[in-house]
């Protein structure tokens, strides 16, 4: 965006925002945002969208063979927020050239326009930093994004078919995260339930769990994992969903899960209820929390 640019931009020009508030440290001496935090406020919207495609930034990248650079970035400069003010920073795509990647950018107070951004990226080899071609589907999963489609994909189905992506998350959230020991983690009934996944455009695991047999009707969800980066984008209900689904379909009436104390307000908001007293698992405070199946 030059300053001669006078193209109106509306909230109506973008599909994805990242909503943030104005913080006391933002404002300069004349009771508005210093100017280099806009900047900033672009920057956080921008890694907001990566986790709005699903893509883990550094795993994606290293898959991809490269990485991003910012060759240009201009801001405009219409309107200034101000102390306390919420505001939402829209973003998106406009253009894939060759190597290069322009995001436009364009926050707003409500529906007022206040500020206006262009970042150029080149995608290029983090060794030598020299450019290489956007990668097809980096290109596609943009283009897929804009165009409001699906970022996700969620598979059943057993341990041959899916265990080498569902054991690959489960060991970074469970074993590396959480610190339980693995003799914990893995056990017989891997080889024999339901498991699903969910994946990204990149085919990346981003999300797993699995489903036991119904003992009186009851069936119960277990090894519920998300990509640490990507709590919070549905990838977790989704997947609660599949299994569901399974249960549903063969005849279970209810559904039953050990929620992590701190998971407990996720599972709520799909339905569960508590069941039970608290126990302690792998030293880990849980809850049992059931649901009925309809």
């Amino acid at each position: 965006m030059s300053e001669n640019n006078n193209t109106l931009v509306r909230r109506e020009d973008f599909h994805y925002f990242h909503r943030l508030r104005v913080r006391w440290a933002e404002v300069d001496m004349q009771k508005i945002v210093f100017n280099a935090h806009y900047l900033m406020y672009f920057d956080t919207a921008i890694a907001d969208y990566w986790r709005a495609m699903a893509l883990p930034y550094e795993e994606a990248m290293h898959s991809l063979g490269g990485d991003l650079y910012v060759r240009k970035a201009t801001i405009d400069f219409r309107a200034s927020a101000r102390m306390d003010d919420v505001i939402d920073v829209g973003m998106k795509c406009a253009r894939i050239g060759n190597s290069s990647i322009i995001f436009q950018g364009g926050l707003f107070r409500q529906d007022e326009f206040l500020v206006g951004c262009e970042l150029v990226y080149v995608f290029a080899d983090p060794a030598t930093q020299t450019s290489k071609p956007v990668p097809a589907a980096l290109r596609e999963t943009l283009t897929a994004f804009e165009a409001g489609e699906p970022m996700r994909t969620v598979e059943t189905g057993d341990w041959a078919t899916l265990g080498e992506g569902a054991s690959a998350l489960r060991r970074a959230v469970f074993i590396e995260e959480q610190n339980i020991p693995k003799e914990l983690e893995w056990d017989a009934h891997d080889a024999v339930v339901l498991h699903a996944v969910a994946r990204n455009r990149l085919g990346q695991v981003i999300g797993t769990g699995r489903l036991l047999p119904a003992e009186d009707g009851v069936s119960h969800i277990g090894r519920m994992a998300v990509h640490r980066t990507l709590r919070s984008g549905g990838h977790g209900a989704a997947v609660v969903q599949a299994l569901e689904d399974a249960a549903r379909a063969r005849g279970d009436r209810e559904v039953a899960l050990n929620a992590q104390r701190s998971a407990e307000r996720f599972y709520a908001r799909l339905g569960y209820a508590v069941h039970g007293q608290p126990f302690e698992e792998a030293g880990i405070a849980h809850i049992e929390m059931r649901r009925a199946l309809r």
